[in-house]
């Protein structure tokens, strides 16, 4: 519960977390928040990667073959405390246009919050490649939280469990 200015109180209630990934650093930091957020609230977590089409692009490898690689990954990233406590659902999407296939999948699974690490590209980096956490935060149905490196984070790892005897 959290309490506004003016002494009301507001609760928030997440029910469906979706943290979109592309196996980098970032988005080990996003998935991260997305577990801590989702165990925090109850919520469960949808765990979503957006490939590009292959059958679009020359290539020496089997299309196919690359999509079972990339499910298998998608896949090994899901722990059994995502599978069994946060009822964990791996979404592999296919498609030239990452962030609008996000968003589909967010308003179609009544997402309630999005997460999604961003590189912070400067400049003219930024507007040649776009920014699909850009793109995603303009249109999403529901808040979107972006995270970048940081020298800090707020979500660190457990403190360890005082001994029994203790």
């Amino acid at each position: 519960m959290l309490t506004v200015s003016g002494g009301g109180s507001v609760m928030i209630d997440l029910k469906q977390v979706l943290v979109a990934i592309d196996f980098d650093e970032m988005s080990n930091v996003a998935l991260t928040y997305a577990r801590t957020l989702s165990r925090t609230f109850g919520a469960r977590l949808h765990v979503m990667h957006v490939m590009g089409n292959a059958f679009l692009r020359p290539m020496a490898n089997d299309p196919r073959a690359i999509e079972a690689g990339v499910t298998r990954r998608l896949l090994d990233t899901l722990t059994d405390d995502d599978r069994n406590v946060l009822h964990a659902v791996p979404v592999l999407r296919t498609s030239e246009h990452p962030a609008e296939e996000i968003v589909k999948y967010a308003q179609a699974e009544q997402i309630d919050l999005i997460v999604l690490g961003t590189h912070g590209r400067p400049g003219m980096a930024h507007f040649l490649m776009g920014s699909v956490a850009e793109k995603v935060v303009r249109t999403a149905p529901c808040p979107v939280l972006t995270l970048r490196n940081h020298e800090r984070e707020f979500v660190t790892a457990d403190p360890p469990a005082a001994p029994a005897n203790a």
